[in-house]
């Protein structure tokens, strides 16, 4: 069993939970005094703990022994996903979690049929579950909506390394790739005679998915100026949210993670 605490609310060797997480621990996971537990906190840290007593609706763990763990993805991910409708979004959040994204950025681009919500604290939510559930130590980071326009003003890096994914056109995936290892990665060599012993030291790589209906041929042109290849997945025209994920899962395959 898992559960993903603050930081700050690990203090000391012993914890007291109360309210919704002392709930889900009663009520979801039937937890009963004596019960193993998994305490992560979210940055990378995992406890092994045990429960030693519950009452007054409060669940009292004490952590045994803090424990190196290292599920966490060695590529730097972050993906720009045009917001999506109804429940999409939520299903691009889960996935993306789970396969070890760093950071999802919702972007409201020229073709966005949503242009405001209230939903960021719920997607949120599911990426604190998806990590959970996947085991990572660490939670995706879920930023507030930004404009496309703004997005290389506000998350950037230089150089910016990534794709922009166009059902209209665009080099195939495998072949950007090798463009990007070639022209930006970093070896540390381990035998100087053996050129397939090179480990990649993989850069920061932003995706960016469109939303239905995909990216504009302005917004394409906005994102190759600042240094971001436009790529393609082939002569199927995939649903946004098959996209997303599938595009994710090629890069870490690409890339070695996979």
């Amino acid at each position: 069993m898992r559960i993903i605490l603050k930081k700050e609310e690990i203090k000391g060797n012993r914890i007291t939970l109360s309210g919704e997480k002392a709930r889900y621990l009663i009520s979801v996971l039937r937890c009963s005094a004596g019960d193993e537990l998994q305490v992560f906190d979210g940055e990378g840290s995992l406890y092994k703990s045990k429960i030693t007593g519950i009452e007054n609706k409060k669940v009292i763990i004490d952590l045994l022994e803090q424990i190196s763990l290292n599920a966490e993805s060695p590529l730097n991910l972050t993906l720009v996903q045009g917001i999506l409708k109804g429940e999409k979004m939520d299903v691009v959040i889960q996935k993306a979690t789970e396969l070890g994204v760093k950071e999802i950025i919702p972007a409201i681009t020229e073709r966005s049929q949503i242009r405001h919500t209230r939903k960021v604290d719920r997607w949120r939510k599911i990426a604190e579950e998806a990590s959970k559930q996947s085991g990572r130590t660490i939670i995706s980071v879920v930023h507030e909506p930004i404009e496309f326009n703004s997005l290389f003003t506000v998350h950037h890096s230089l150089p910016i390394r990534g794709f922009i994914f166009w059902e209209e056109g665009g080099m195939p995936l495998k072949e950007a790739i090798e463009k990007i290892t070639i022209h930006d990665a970093r070896y540390t060599m381990q035998d100087k005679e053996n050129p397939e012993s090179c480990i990649m030291n993989p850069a920061s790589l932003y995706l960016l998915i469109g939303p239905e209906g995909g990216f504009s041929k302005e917004e394409v042109n906005l994102a190759a100026s600042k240094g971001l290849i436009a790529v393609s997945l082939g002569k199927r025209i995939l649903r946004a949210e098959t996209a997303a994920i599938s595009a994710v899962a090629l890069i870490q395959f690409l890339l070695g993670d996979i």
